[in-house]
């Protein structure tokens, strides 16, 4: 019993005069001066490896294998095509590079330390401060705007209004012409009635025979015998018809005339000629002709090449032919901020998008004929084929 005792005293002694400083810790690690449990490696340099900071592999590479001791660099491979990596990295595999879309063209491709570069093809735009999910048309100047900065890949075109210098000069044409034709009506007037009162003021023979007639030439030629011919000659239809027409055109030179001439009906000239025949007018077929069916000839490309043709669309129908394409008018309606070109090209972006690759220009042209719109499908058929966006299927 004391032997036992004498051992428990022993031991607790031991205990606590053993130099615990003489000894590491668990879980530190002399080397790297770090905790196993709280690893702080340098983000540019290293990357944390079970309880190690690894060197990072360069720009290019991904790491194939992790090192197996702290401050060194495991197995680095080169990125595979298709794939990159910018910066210094402790990555298992390399991003894949980024695929531009049909409505942008490539401008630096991908290599394995820089991704692809994309922008919008000439023509479209893409503010880069928006998500840029679809090109925008460009928009085009009006006819009484200028064009202060040609549109970009980012930037829309810049108008502003024409400072017209010109419209003082013709306001001022536009007067001296309407005094012009003012003095020429004036002149007109004036030598009609100037001609009308030398024809009264002329001595009149008895009976209101003028002189010059076959009775005046009678008298003068000292005949007392009347003169047997009719003074009054029957006159055919056709100098029947002058003498109507002169009489209607002849202006009225008195109020009363005048007035007459804005109560009663315009001069009517019957005659008894027969009937003309009947013209016939034959039914258009065209409009039962069917429609023919169009092939792409660049797949999605000819067809939003296409977009700007649908500009032809009428304003009155343009809503009921989005309606047709299963749009809410919401969604119509949010577009009415953008001028009309580019809510059309917005719109058919959008559907484009939404169907995917069962978008097809034949859709479009069917929902304007069955609109009743044939003559704005046939104008962009025409156009489509015209410019070998697309080919007629035999």
């Amino acid at each position: 019993m004391k032997g036992f005792f004498m051992y428990l005293v022993f031991s607790a002694l031991f205990y606590i005069l053993s130099p615990t400083g003489a000894y590491p810790q668990p879980g530190f690690d002399s080397r790297s001066n770090r905790t196993r449990r709280g690893i702080s490696c340098n983000a540019d340099l290293e990357y944390p490896h079970g309880s190690i900071c690894c060197l990072s592999c360069p720009p290019g590479k991904y790491v194939k294998s992790t090192c197996t001791k702290a401050g060194e660099m495991g197995a680095c491979e080169e990125c595979s095509v298709g794939t990159y990596a910018e910066h210094a990295n402790g990555l298992q595999q390399c991003f894949r590079c980024t695929l531009c879309r049909s409505d942008q063209e490539v401008v630096r491709p991908c290599s394995p330390t820089q991704n692809t570069e994309c922008q919008c093809k000439p023509g479209l735009f893409c503010h880069p401060d928006h998500a840029c999910e679809v090109c925008k048309k460009c928009s085009r100047c009006e006819s009484d705007e200028e064009e202060v900065r040609n549109c970009t890949a980012t930037t829309n075109t810049e108008c502003k209004k024409i400072q017209s210098k010109s419209s003082s000069t013709l306001e001022v044409v536009l007067v001296v012409l309407a005094f012009v034709l003012l003095a020429v009506s004036v002149a007109v007037v004036v030598i009609y009635k100037k001609k009308c009162r030398t024809t009264d003021s002329q001595t009149n023979l008895p009976g209101g025979i003028k002189p010059g007639s076959e009775y005046a030439e009678g008298r003068k030629a000292g005949s007392t015998n009347l003169i047997t011919r009719p003074l009054v000659r029957p006159k055919s239809y056709a100098g029947m018809e002058d003498e109507h027409k002169m009489l209607c055109e002849t202006p009225s030179s008195s109020a009363s005339n005048s007035q007459h001439s804005l109560t009663s009906p315009p001069c009517q000239f019957t005659t008894p000629l027969q009937a003309s025949p009947a013209v016939h007018v034959w039914p258009n077929r065209r409009e039962d002709a069917p429609f023919p069916i169009l092939v792409p000839v660049n797949g999605e490309e000819s067809l939003r090449s296409c977009f700007e043709y649908f500009e032809e669309v009428d304003v009155d129908h343009h809503k009921r032919f989005f309606r047709h394409l299963d749009f809410s008018d919401n969604m119509i309606k949010s577009k009415d901020t953008l001028q009309y070109e580019d809510k059309v090209h917005e719109l058919l972006n959008m559907w484009v998008e939404r169907e995917g690759k069962e978008a097809s220009l034949n859709d479009l042209l069917k929902a304007l004929l069955d609109l009743n719109q044939r003559r704005t499908a046939e104008r962009i058929k025409e156009k489509a084929v015209s410019h070998h966006h697309y080919v007629c299927e035999c």
